[in-house]
């Protein structure tokens, strides 16, 4: 599964992490209060390198992770998007989609079409019979992209996430899911 890096989209790359190469610009956008607003405290550059040792350590492992993206015009490393084994709650286990990007780049319909690829590469290459993605209850922009992608709001599946303070208001998450019958079905997509 490894060797179909990169995925190549009409403007974004999602490649393979390199550590030494994409720490500061993956650092500034984890210590973005921006985009940190709707995931947890901006993260450190320690804990920016150990997220990004752990998509490594999980691309070795199952062959997908949240990858690296870059936007194609000029190489930037604008965040990242991807599939992961869920960590937590509903979607332990299970394959999540997931994305963060740097905040100079919403609005420009990059997290879709990175998501997009994500999710048709999952239906292409994993056996799972559905994907999975959750945020925070008041994260409209991550929810919209879910409904962008096909995916449908499970209420049923709603949780406090278990690393996130009780009382903060980042605590209760949202489940999204996408059934693979229901991705080949749409209209203009190919069954995978």
């Amino acid at each position: 599964m490894g060797d179909v890096l990169p995925i190549r989209t009409e403007r974004l790359v999602l490649r393979a992490w390199d550590a030494a190469r994409d720490l500061a610009a993956f650092h500034a956008i984890c210590s973005d209060s921006l985009v940190m607003a709707t995931l947890g405290t901006p993260l450190t550059r320690e804990e920016t390198a150990a997220a990004i040792a752990r998509m490594e350590a999980m691309q070795a492992e199952h062959g997908h992770c949240f990858w690296a993206v870059e936007r194609g015009e000029d190489a930037r490393l604008i965040g990242w998007c991807g599939l992961i084994r869920g960590r937590t709650g509903p979607v332990a286990g299970k394959a999540e989609l997931g994305w963060r990007l740097a905040s100079d780049c919403w609005g420009q319909g990059y997290a879709s079409e990175a998501a997009r690829a994500s999710r048709d590469w999952a239906f292409a290459n994993l056996g799972d019979d559905a994907l999975y993605a959750i945020t925070s209850l008041g994260n409209v922009r991550s929810r919209a992209v879910m409904e962008r992608l096909g995916m449908t709001y499970q209420p049923d599946l709603d949780f406090a996430h278990p690393d996130v303070p009780h009382y903060s208001p980042l605590c209760p998450h949202v489940t999204y899911r996408l059934a693979r019958g229901d991705h080949s079905a749409r209209p203009g997509v190919a069954p995978a």
